[in-house]
């Protein structure tokens, strides 16, 4: 299901279960705000079962949507430790390869 599907009174039923688990983990309750992450809603076309790659090189980039199974592809495994070590994990939105588009694109198609 994607968070555009949710109707604003699901979304805060979601929230009070986080606020809930939060509260379980914390003795304060004015932790609440540091254990809360701002949701940004998915974009419409990243369906079920797929997240959104950016393929970075230079001044070349392109956005693919790419299927979760490509999860267990060896060589988009070690694009992914690339990534890591050059971005870090504390990426927002899409996440960025250090790839060209091209490359990309056949690491996919394999």
């Amino acid at each position: 299901m994607f968070l555009s599907d949710f109707s604003n009174s699901s979304l805060d039923y979601r929230r009070g279960i986080c606020l809930s688990a939060a509260a379980g983990e914390s003795d304060d309750a004015t932790d609440f705000d540091d254990e809360l992450e701002v949701q940004t809603p998915v974009p419409d076309d990243v369906k079920e079962g797929h997240f959104a790659v950016l393929a970075v090189r230079g001044a070349e980039r392109k956005r693919f949507v790419v299927k979760i199974e490509c999860l267990t592809s060896p060589a988009f495994l070690r694009l992914l430790e690339q990534a890591e070590e050059e971005y870090g994990f504390e990426q927002m939105g899409a996440i960025a390869v250090p790839c060209r588009p091209e490359e990309l694109q056949k690491i996919l198609k394999s």
